[in-house]
């Protein structure tokens, strides 16, 4: 008993000094739509202090409609994130006039108890406490109003537009809807709602009802502000809706401020039948299948024939007006009916029934709200048939790339698909796996220009065509310069990057063609990762007529993984190319690679998942993009080479001198790590020695192969060098002034060891070097590999 006076006088005293110091105290049942308030709280919304519970619709006429619907958000949040937050609302006069802004404060209400939500509230701009004998201040909204007055009266320039006002404006047009976020719970697929002002103005409507069937009236003004209110939720929770679904629960849940319909229907026009799309507040028995011919005396068939709406205060109108489909809504029972048109674009699509089982006037502002909801749902409808419509194209042109990992013998594939997040599941990239004549297989890697479904549909047929001109057995140079020709002449403002490989599975080897795609990228079974330079032309469809794709072949050991990508896989989350290729040689190296569907998971993972919020990108735009992904590794079979550490083959053909930097910057990048950075240059020097001797002194091309073996420090590199000529190379001692005559010079000085032998056709001149990590100063491993900048 003491402690029960003790509480009691604590919260007495707690009351006493909020009210002292101007707060008010509230808190919210959202299960059944009641506030109760303090004496201070009521003040602070201009509502009398009556001492009973208030509904959502009374407190909705006293506040800025605008802020109505943030507050609705706001406390969704709440409940939510079960943590307070504030908010700032505006409250209006009867009349429409700012009465004054007050701040409030939500919390969440007790567990287990009625009031989930529970706060303070709080003038914003508070008057200062009256002394005896002093003079009544001057409100702050009152001078602040009468100073704007002033201002508005001063004169302005003709040109000068009249300023904005706080207080709502009353004009016959409808709130826009907005698309902003903190819309109501109904757009959550299989959920409904049981907060916010359209559940609780739908609770409070029905219990406003009395028991003869009259519905309780709020007074005009309080309406109209309950009604701008609801519009909005209205038109944010249907602009949020991106599936029909969706849309109709929306719709289900609509509860207008005065007059709720207890059941509504939607009606679609499947060629010259009336059908139902969907319904809500009917028994389980009423909501049987509904179909009927167009022509039927029906209210809502007559609504999509002449496009204009209907209006049934009662039944006896109801039966005189449609006497044939009378007895079909009888057995509803319901007092009065609306049915609207559906337009889009000035085509009447179907239409919309509000039923009531009050009677309803249908006066003006009643049917103007009624005709503004058609308007929104009309157009949240047709935006949803247009998103299922693009879903329904990308999904099948998704499910056309068929499946993402492929066995072949000697080689396993593994493929993803991302597609950007602006809602298709389909984009511009496309990867493709396409089987050969003769055990070949060719992979195929593109990217169309553009995020649309315009650009998927160019995409769809794009990679047909490279389907079609690799499987009648054209080179990869032959295949790109089709596709280049095919891609101009059906879309002349698109181009598309591309990579085509053609590859046997037997023996390794690839034969490589680019258009203007970024490069691949090479990891060997020692697990390092570099970037793999490929001779390449510009983008399909730029210059079809004038361009040319060089081919590059290469072989794969046993263990290598090779991987092409598009764009997206660097640039998604605001990276450049640089710190793109950071982030996807970090996932990429560590392997196992043995697990190529896990490397695959793990470069989606790195782009998509939480782990790459850890580390956004320096760029200020995370822009996102679609991601296409293949992995290509060689597996060991009977008869294949075991592997022998980094390797690489690349040719220099006769008139593309340019190439030998490209072989210098390529045998850079697998000795990124060699202990010696002397040694690095000495090689790079040998290397473009040799190779420049094939060019000047034969009329062949010139093969590369160098090879790195050994454990780390103790690593020997091979080089050799052939070419088509028999003859094998000579000693000279130039002077002092010859331009030739060097090479075998400097291979005495530099290489540890060297030699010069025949082949069946032409020779090879080799050297070696061998690591010395005893001499080394040791070079930071981190060296990207010729640069990412050169990755595209």
């Amino acid at each position: 008993m003491v402690s029960d006076s003790v509480g009691e006088s604590v919260a007495l005293q707690a009351s006493a000094v909020l009210d002292a110091v101007g707060i008010g105290v509230w808190r919210w049942s959202t299960a059944d739509g009641v506030l109760e308030a303090d004496a201070r709280t009521r003040d602070l919304l201009g509502l009398a202090d009556d001492g009973g519970e208030l509904t959502a619709a009374s407190v909705r006429s006293r506040l800025h409609g605008e802020d109505m619907a943030q507050l609705s958000a706001t406390s969704r949040l709440v409940l939510t994130e079960q943590r307070p937050t504030g908010a700032r609302v505006r409250v209006l006069t009867p009349d429409g006039r700012l009465l004054r802004t007050i701040m409030v404060q939500i919390s969440p209400g007790p567990p287990g108890s009625r009031f989930s939500l529970q706060g303070t509230a709080v003038d914003a701009q508070p008057r200062p406490p009256v002394l005896p004998g002093s003079p009544e201040p001057v409100h702050a909204d009152e001078a602040g109003q009468a100073q704007i007055e002033a201002l508005n009266a001063l004169p302005r320039p003709a040109d000068t537009p009249p300023p904005a006002s706080d207080a709502p404006q009353e004009t016959p047009e409808t709130p826009k809807a907005s698309g902003a976020p903190g819309a109501p719970e109904t757009l959550r697929p299989g959920s409904r709602p049981t907060s916010g002002p359209l559940a609780q103005s739908s609770r409070s409507a029905r219990s406003a009802r009395s028991a003869t069937g009259v519905r309780a009236r709020l007074p005009e003004t309080d309406l109209r502000r309950s009604r701008e209110a609801f519009l909005l939720d209205a038109g944010r929770a249907l602009a949020e809706a991106s599936t029909t679904s969706e849309v109709l629960r929306v719709a289900a849940t609509l509860a207008m401020p005065g007059f709720s319909p207890d059941g509504q229907a939607v009606f679609g026009v499947r060629g010259t039948l009336l059908t139902v799309v969907g319904q809500h507040g009917h028994s389980t028995e009423q909501a049987t299948p509904f179909q009927m011919p167009l022509d039927t005396e029906y209210p809502a068939a007559q609504v999509v024939r002449t496009g204009r709406p209907i209006y049934l205060s009662t039944p006896e109108e109801y039966a005189r007006r449609f006497p044939a489909t009378w007895p079909l809504a009888q057995g509803f029972h319901r007092r009065s009916w609306a049915f609207l048109p559906l337009v889009t674009a000035g085509r009447t699509t179907g239409a919309w029934l509000a039923a009531f089982a009050t009677p309803v006037a249908f006066t003006p502002d009643e049917r103007a709200v009624l005709s503004t909801v058609a308007r929104m749902l009309s157009q949240a409808l047709e935006r949803a048939h247009t998103n299922e419509a693009e879903r329904a194209l990308s999904r099948g042109l998704r499910r056309s790339m068929g499946d993402s990992a492929r066995q072949l013998d000697g080689l396993t594939v593994a493929a993803r698909y991302v597609p950007t997040g602006g809602g298709l599941l389909v984009g511009g990239d496309w990867y493709d796996v396409i089987d050969l004549p003769g055990g070949r297989v060719a992979l195929v890697i593109g990217d169309v220009q553009g995020h649309d479904v315009h650009a998927a549909g160019v995409m769809s047929r794009l990679r047909t065509a490279v389907h079609a001109y690799a499987v009648e057995g054209h080179r990869p140079d032959a295949v790109l310069s089709r596709a280049s020709r095919f891609l101009a002449s059906v879309d002349e403002d698109r181009f598309a990057t591309c990579i085509y490989i053609e590859a046997e599975p037997a023996t390794g080897r690839l034969a490589i063609a680019r258009a203007g795609h970024p490069h691949p990228v090479l990891r060997s079974p020692d697990g390092s990762a570099m970037i793999r330079h490929v001779d390449g032309g510009l983008p399909l469809g730029l210059m079809p007529d004038d361009e040319s794709y060089p081919v590059t072949e290469m072989e794969l050991q046993v263990g290598e993984v090779f991987m092409a990508c598009t764009d997206g896989l660097i640039e998604t989350g605001g990276h450049d190319w640089y710190t793109g290729w950071v982030r996807v040689r970090d996932v990429i190296e560590p392997g196992p690679v043995d697990d190529l569907e896990g490397i695959a998971d793990a470069l989606m993972q790195a782009v998509h998942g939480p782990a790459s919020h850890r580390g956004p990108g320096q760029l200020a735009d995370r822009r996102e993009d679609d991601i296409a992904l293949l992995l290509l590794r060689r597996d060991e079979r009977v008869g294949a080479p075991k592997p022998t550490g980094r390797r690489l083959m690349l040719t220099v053909a006769q008139g593309r001198p340019e190439r030998l930097a490209g072989a210098r910057r390529e045998l850079r990048g697998i000795l990124h790590d060699w202990h010696e950075p002397d040694g690095v240059d000495a090689a790079v020097l040998l290397v473009s020695e040799l190779l420049a001797n094939v060019l000047l002194h034969t009329d062949q091309e010139a093969a590369l192969t160098a090879e790195l073996t050994g454990p780390a420090g103790e690593r020997r590199l091979r080089v050799e060098v052939s070419d088509g000529s028999d003859e094998l190379p000579l000693r000279r001692s130039p002077g002092e002034m010859a331009s030739s005559g060097r090479g075998l010079v400097l291979l005495d000085l530099l290489a540890d060891g060297w030699g010069a032998r025949p082949l069946g056709e032409g020779k090879s001149i080799w050297f070696e070097m061998n690591e010395k990590a005893d001499q080394a100063s040791v070079t930071d491993g981190a060296d990207l590999t010729g640069g990412a900048d050169e990755l595209g």
